[in-house]
C-alpha cells in the first residue's frame, strides 16, 4: 500500500496559495481550497503571481495533492432558469480557476431540485454539465467531483444511485467523478461503523459507480445518527460514526492514492486540524503509510 494523502480544507485568506502555508503548518501532504470567496458569485481576476507561487510552494512543502471546492451558491439542479444559467457560469468559472492552478479536481454539491422532482433535477444537473463542458474544452483535464450528500430537503446526491444517474447522462463521463463524504454517507443511511456495513458500502460503490469514479474523500464525523439526513460535521471520534468507521477507510488498500481531507470545525490556530489528523494517523495500522510530516 502507498503513503496516505491526508490534509484538511484550508483558508485562502491572503491569496489561494496561502492555503499551502497553512497545510504546511499542520504537516499535511494534501489540501482542499476554495479558489475564490465561496459565498460570492463573482470572484476577482485570476492572480497570475499567486498561481506562480502556488506552483513553486506546493512541491517545496511536500504537498502531493490539492482539490478545489466549488461555491455553495451553485445549484445546477434548479428549475429556475435564471439561477440555473447563473450556476452554470459559476461552475465554469470554478473549473477555469482550478485549471489555471493545475488543480485536477473540483468538488461540487449536485444541487437541489426545489420541488421539480428527482428525475427532473438529475436531468438539469447533467444538462448543465454538458453545456459547461462544451464551453471549456481547454479544461478537459479538470474533473467535476459530484459529492455524496446527506439528503436534506430536495438535495440531490443523497445516494450512489442518484450520482450514477447524473453521470450516465453526462456526454463526456471522463470529466465527472465522485467525492465521498463520511458524514454525508452516514447521514444518508450508509453504515460505516461495522466491518460488515463498511464492506457492503464499498461493494455498492464498486457496483454502482465503479472504483475509478471516486477521486477524493472528505473525512468528517457526524452529529446526526445513521440515516438522519442531518449535514452536521464534527471532530473525528466525537460523533455518531466514531473511530471505527475511519479505521476501516484508512486501512483499506482500495483507496490507495486517493486523498482524504478534513472539513471539521476549527479556529485560525489550526489546532483542531492537528488534533483530528493525529486521531486519524493513530488509526493507521502500517506506520510506513503515514505521511512523513505526520509521523
Amino acid at each position: 500500500m502507498t503513503t496516505l494523502r491526508l490534509g484538511a480544507h484550508m483558508s485562502i485568506a491572503g491569496g489561494v496559495s496561502q492555503a499551502l502555508d497553512r497545510a504546511n503548518q499542520v504537516h499535511s501532504n494534501a489540501v482542499q481550497v476554495f479558489t475564490k470567496n465561496n459565498r460570492q458569485w463573482n470572484g476577482p481576476p485570476i492572480d497570475v503571481a499567486d498561481i506562480r507561487r502556488w506552483q513553486e510552494q506546493m512541491p517545496q512543502f511536500g504537498i502531493e495533492y490539492a482539490v478545489s471546492h466549488a461555491s455553495y451558491l451553485i445549484n445546477l439542479a434548479s428549475p429556475k432558469d435564471e439561477l440555473w444559467e447563473k450556476s452554470q457560469r459559476a461552475q465554469q468559472d470554478e473549473l477555469e480557476r482550478a485549471h489555471a492552478y493545475g488543480i485536477a479536481h473540483v468538488v461540487l454539491h449536485p444541487g437541489a431540485h426545489m420541488g421539480s422532482g428527482e428525475d427532473a433535477g438529475i436531468v438539469r444537473v447533467a444538462s448543465a454539465l454538458n453545456r459547461i463542458h462544451d464551453r471549456t474544452p481547454d479544461c478537459a483535464d479538470t474533473i467535476t467531483c459530484l459529492e455524496l450528500m446527506a439528503g436534506q430537503g430536495s438535495t440531490l446526491g443523497r445516494s450512489l444511485e442518484q450520482l450514477r444517474a447524473i453521470i450516465d447522462q453526462v456526454d463526456d463521463a471522463h470529466r465527472v467523478g465522485v467525492c465521498l463524504d463520511t458524514c454525508h454517507a452516514f447521514a444518508a443511511g450508509y453504515e460505516l461503523r461495522t466491518a460488515d456495513g463498511y464492506t457492503s458500502f464499498v461493494a455498492d460503490v464498486n457496483r454502482i459507480l465503479g472504483p475509478a469514479t471516486v477521486k477524493v474523500w472528505h473525512l468528517n464525523d457526524s452529529k446526526g445518527g445513521l440515516g438522519s439526513h442531518l449535514d452536521r460535521h464534527t471532530h473525528i471520534g466525537e460523533g455518531e460514526i466514531g473511530v471505527a468507521g475511519f479505521s476501516h477507510i484508512l486501512n483499506d488498500p482500495h483507496w490507495d492514492g486517493i486523498a482524504m481531507l478534513l472539513e471539521t470545525p476549527k479556529e485560525e490556530t489550526l489546532e483542531e486540524d492537528r488534533l483530528n489528523l493525529a486521531r486519524l494517523i493513530s488509526l493507521v495500522d502500517d506506520p510506513d503509510r503515514i505521511p512523513p510530516g505526520l509521523r
